[in-house]
């Protein structure tokens, strides 16, 4: 646009007084740090032109004041110190500050605001390689011994009409021009795509992008995967069409400041109130249990699985060396089972809930796809970097679903990205590497379709060692054929499907993905409705409560960003305790735990046991945390869930046998307590009072075993040897085993012991001598 030199000089002239009232300390604190680009913010411009008309178009039509404002600043410099810029050099001006309804994302950027000037926030996924643009050339005429020079302006230039990019060869007279590549001055141009966050983009919409363009010393400011706010004049280029000008034009951003965003621009923001609700429920004793349950309401059981989502959203502690050395502090997990036990849905919750999550498939992803690509531009045939969904989910969290459906060459390809945390490119030419500090939680199909409990974990998952010790936990999540299971889990999908909150939507969850929660205060636990929660239970006992997910966002927000705990020494000695136990444990092939241990193993618990630190708000990581770390380590590790049915039935056989056993005694408590027993078994009160349990009484001895007794004493009495690597042992001491481990109801007594081993040692297993019991 060309702008009357008359009026370029009035603006000029404003703006110098502009910068002399409020800019001359940023002017001398660009000088000293030997900068060429001022940033002004765009409040000063409305508190200085409020009583014209200025401030609004500036705005509007920032091209007419751009180059009034760029010769002010390169002349309020040269006041300052007048040798700091050489001959034709100027200082740039950029913009910053609240522009309200001019702060917008690309999906915002529509028409309107072609020719102003806007702010565009958004994560960047790909960028140009940097080139030299001519601004102005000097060219030689040997015949005659003159220069002559030529400038170019293109539509990205402020000043005066673009020119033509023909370049010259000849003089007026046709004499020969030789360019003096010295004496010509360039700039530097790069190319961006932004696209619009993740996180809020429309659900089932592709995700716009605008191109941006970026020069001077705006170049390089930023890589894929950054999250930018960029601010610059939206211009619309002319399309052409097979000659001919068509009338769909092609739209950039011009920028003149480019700001990083943390990952935390859509933080929550916290009352006083949220805060003292915080710290209540990280002092409450049942504090993991209450956040596992409000992870996925609408998900019944999988407890454990629970927990460890919670861990791994809070995360332990990245560290780096002064050395050298990453640490990883992101916690990554992998769920293989049956159809239909609600992985994926557990992947949803995550995705519902984490601050920053991207979904992807085994089978709708590559591995370019998930770490990063290089590309050819369409314009100008060059080169340039593309961001994958691992670098675009930086701090944040990766949740593949089908993870077995992937190609084995895509699979090797995020090996790099779970231990090293970067994506490193190596191809036609560009040397890269970019951050991808991300969780990766992946949900897959056992090998055969369905787990095949006869072969070990290993065999039924199917993926190489390599890849397993790289997740920090695997679970194996089973589709259990149990009535009492069925039944609870039917009336809780039945619940879920009857209910309708205030606004006539199905489901628990009302709110939807899209869209910024209104901010401020927030109910912290949900409110009780019988149809979702179903009837109070009886005995006095209320309804565990669960917190609402815009609460648990903000707790979950909090602990991980706020708190930074330190590992303690009685900590460190008891991981290290364990890790050592683990380590014997898993050298024994037949109890196959479903993760090789390795030194990736105490790095787990030590996260674990970080994160679970978080959660309490603590300050150091102590015993009590590495403990809950090593609950959830040995669920994940030797799958208990594979034998919680057959535990159950088990425990089930021998309370009836107890039964039968007391009831002739004529006790009167006795007929109590079966009446307890029925109330309990009633599907709305789950759980016993203290007060009903009695003592698992010593079973007397009528000559034969059960033969569950028998398979529950093998197995505790198997464990116990391999454990702690055992070659004899007195009767005394598996007595003292047997009983202190919990097995069954019913205590056993020493002539069932003597039974029992001597059956072992019929079955040549072992031998017994002088009151030693010694394995074969």
């Amino acid at each position: 646009m060309d702008v009357p030199e008359e009026t370029r000089l009035r603006h000029k002239r404003d703006f110098i007084q502009f910068l002399e009232n409020i800019y001359m300390d940023e002017i001398k604190a660009l000088v000293q740090n030997k900068r060429h680009r001022l940033i002004i913010n765009v409040s000063d411009i409305h508190t200085h032109f409020r009583e014209s008309e200025s401030s609004s178009r500036i705005l509007k039509n920032p091209i007419e004041y751009m180059q009034s404002f760029c010769d002010a600043a390169t002349e309020a410099t040269r006041n300052i110190d007048p040798k700091y810029l050489k001959e034709g050099e100027q200082v740039l001006v950029g913009f910053e500050g609240h522009f309200v309804s001019r702060r917008v994302t690309p999906r915002e950027l529509l028409s309107e605001f072609i020719g102003s000037l806007v702010c565009v926030e958004g994560i960047v996924t790909k960028c140009s390689l940097v080139r030299p643009k001519v601004v102005k050339s000097v060219h030689f005429c040997p015949s005659t011994g003159e220069f002559t020079n030529r400038e170019y302006r293109d539509i990205t230039s402020h000043a005066g009409l673009p020119t033509g990019s023909v370049y010259p060869t000849r003089d007026d007279n046709g004499n020969l021009l030789v360019t003096e590549y010295g004496l010509c001055k360039y700039k530097d141009h790069q190319t961006l795509s932004i696209q619009e966050v993740p996180e809020n983009a429309a659900p089932g919409q592709l995700p716009r992008s605008v191109d941006v363009i970026a020069e001077d010393d705006l170049v390089d400011s930023c890589k894929p995967g950054d999250r930018v706010a960029v601010v610059g004049i939206y211009k619309a280029l002319p399309g052409k069409s097979k000659g001919s000008v068509n009338g769909v034009f092609r739209t950039i951003l011009i920028a003149n400041n480019i700001s990083l965003l943390n990952k935390e621009a859509n933080a929550p923001i916290y009352t006083p109130r949220d805060l003292q609700e915080i710290k209540k429920i990280a002092a409450r004793d049942d504090a993991f249990d209450l956040l596992s349950r409000s992870l996925a309401p609408s998900i019944y059981g999988h407890a454990w699985i629970k927990k460890a989502v919670i861990l791994l959203m809070l995360g332990g502690m990245e560290k780096n060396l002064k050395n050298g050395t990453h640490l990883r502090g992101d916690i990554n997990m992998m769920m293989v089972g049956d159809p239909s036990v609600a992985k994926s849905q557990l992947l949803r919750a995550i995705m519902n809930i984490a601050p920053l999550a991207i979904s992807t498939t085994g089978r709708g992803s590559s591995g370019v796809g998930l770490t990063a690509a290089v590309t050819s531009d369409q314009e100008t045939g060059k080169r340039r970097l593309e961001a994958g969904a691992m670098v675009l989910a930086d701090k944040g969290i990766v949740c593949i679903d089908e993870f077995d459906k992937m190609n084995d060459q895509d699979r090797v390809a995020i090996h790099e990205v779970m231990e090293q945390q970067t994506v490193t490119i190596a191809k036609a030419g560009i040397h890269a590497s970019l951050n991808a500090r991300c969780s990766v939680v992946a949900a897959a199909n056992p090998i055969y379709g369905t787990y095949d409990r006869s072969l070990t974990p290993t065999k039924n998952i199917g993926l190489p060692d390599s890849l397993l010790s790289r997740f920090d936990l695997l679970f194996i999540v089973l589709d259990q054929m149990d009535a009492g299971i069925d039944s609870m889990i039917s009336e809780h999908v039945l619940r879920m499907h009857r209910y309708q909150n205030d606004r006539g939507e199905a489901g628990p969850d009302g709110n939807l993905p899209y869209g910024r929660e209104d901010d401020g205060e927030s109910e912290v636990f949900v409110k009780y409705n019988r149809m979702l929660h179903g009837k109070k239970k009886k005995r006095g006992q209320t309804n565990e409560k669960t917190l609402t997910i815009k609460f648990l966002k903000k707790y979950i927000h909090y602990a991980k960003h706020r708190i930074q705990p330190e590992l303690t020494d009685e900590a460190s000695e008891r991981i290290a305790e364990a890790y050592a136990d683990l380590r014997n444990a898993g050298s024994d092939t037949k109890t196959g735990g479903t993760l090789p241990i390795t030194a990736r193993t105490l790095e787990t618990i030590i996260r674990l046991a970080t994160a679970h630190a978080k959660m309490k708000l603590s300050r150091k990581v102590t015993k009590a945390d590495a403990e809950a770390a090593l609950k959830l380590m040995n669920f994940a590790i030797y799958h208990q869930e594979l034998t919680e049915m057959d535990e159950r039935e088990q425990e089930e056989r021998q309370r009836e046998q107890t039964e039968q056993e007391r009831t002739p005694r004529g006790n009167q408590r006795r007929s109590n307590d079966n009446g307890q027993e029925n109330v309990s078994a009633n599907v709305e009160s789950e759980t016993a009072d203290p007060m009903d349990v009695d003592e698992p009484p010593v079973e007397q001895f009528s000559g034969t075993v059960s033969a569950a007794r028998i398979e529950a004493f093998e197995r505790v009495f198997g464990q116990h040897m391999r454990t702690n690597r055992l070659d004899d042992i007195s009767v005394a001491d598996i007595e003292t085993v047997v009983n202190n481990n919990g097995v069954g109801a019913s205590r056993y007594s020493a002539d069932e012991i003597m039974a029992l081993l001597e059956k072992l040692q019929d079955d040549n297993k072992v031998m017994i001598s002088d009151g030693k019991v010694h394995i074969i």
